[in-house]
């Protein structure tokens, strides 16, 4: 297709979603969804153009507690992003909250009061919330309740499974990190052109993942995340969304080279898959047998986390 850079050709396929809290930078690239996390907000605060609208945001809650003081914050930053985004921002709860069903509730339903009165309406928040059997039973219950989802941390088929079962609105499982860990534990024996592409480990996991709710009529969103370089996301053509940086996002912008269909829902449904279901036990089996899933997942909640902290340590100087 001449002259239709990759970003065009992608969108034909797939929804687009930018993976950033700067939504200065957004624009450019007209995604529809937009995503963040403590990470990327955290990264957006310390630049000289985001510093007022915390210190404002921070100024206009002085005496509220912490937590409070944060969840505004990052409520403030979400609407920043739906005044240039037409579609939804995911909105993370606290990663240090992953193993309490309880708190995860109590966070996301004031994140999402937060927005409703600011005029926002529900339906465009996603609820960030990692796919821990703690975090997927909390999102369980906000579904019933008509509060949107975005699981994340997402590593392993069973925590896909787990969220599919569960009703969540949608998923972000991490190509990246899968591929950083295979190529890590391959050292020295590890040959990227060999694994590139489809034959990527990440790449793979998300396509799994694909094929198994489209085969079960499963409706939960899959949204691969987490990219390491622009042959992973030209591999998920045809992925329901797909969120990327916005260094990736010029890359695709900046090249003609041909985009096809990778992954269609027509195909994964005729495959032929058993059926899995997860209870807890079994949930935590299978996730304590996926090595790379368990190590990442902990180290995502631990960076998480720190980063959350980072920011409460920044809110508090303020």
């Amino acid at each position: 297709m001449p002259d239709m850079h990759q970003l065009d050709q992608l969108r034909q396929f797939t929804t687009v979603v930018a993976d950033t809290g700067n939504f200065r930078q957004l624009a450019q690239f007209a995604p529809r969804d937009a995503t963040t996390n403590p990470s990327l907000i955290l990264k957006a605060v310390q630049q000289p153009e985001y510093a007022p609208l915390l210190a404002d945001t921070v100024a206009a809650q002085r005496g509220q507690p912490l937590e409070a003081i944060v969840d505004q914050v990052l409520v403030r930053f979400g609407r920043e992003i739906l005044k240039v985004v037409p579609g939804r921002v995911s909105t993370e709860v606290d990663a240090r909250l992953s193993f309490d069903t309880a708190a995860t509730l109590e966070r996301a339903r004031r994140l999402i009061g937060l927005y409703e009165a600011a005029d926002v309406p529900r339906e465009r928040v996603l609820i960030k919330i990692a796919a821990t059997w703690e975090g997927i039973q909390a999102a369980r219950m906000l579904e019933q309740e008509g509060i949107h989802c975005n699981l994340t941390l997402l590593f392993a088929f069973a925590q896909a499974v787990a969220c599919g079962d569960a009703g969540v609105t949608l998923i972000s499982p991490f190509v990246g990190r899968i591929y950083d860990w295979h190529r890590k534990q391959a050292g020295a024996a590890w040959d990227e052109a060999a694994r590139a592409g489809a034959n990527d480990p990440g790449v793979q996991s998300v396509g799994r993942i694909y094929t198994h709710y489209k085969r079960f009529g499963i409706a939960t969103e899959v949204m691969g995340a987490s990219f390491r370089n622009v042959g992973q996301i030209v591999a998920l053509a045809g992925c329901d969304l797909l969120t990327i940086s916005p260094e990736l996002l010029a890359a695709l912008q900046a090249s003609e080279a041909p985009v096809v269909r990778r992954l269609d829902p027509a195909v994964a449904a005729q495959a032929v898959l058993p059926e899995v279901h997860f209870g807890e036990a079994g949930f935590r089996y299978a996730l304590n047998e996926d090595a790379m899933a368990t190590e990442k997942l902990a180290e995502g909640i631990r960076a998480f986390a720190a980063d959350a902290a980072r920011l409460d340590a920044m809110i508090e100087e303020l």
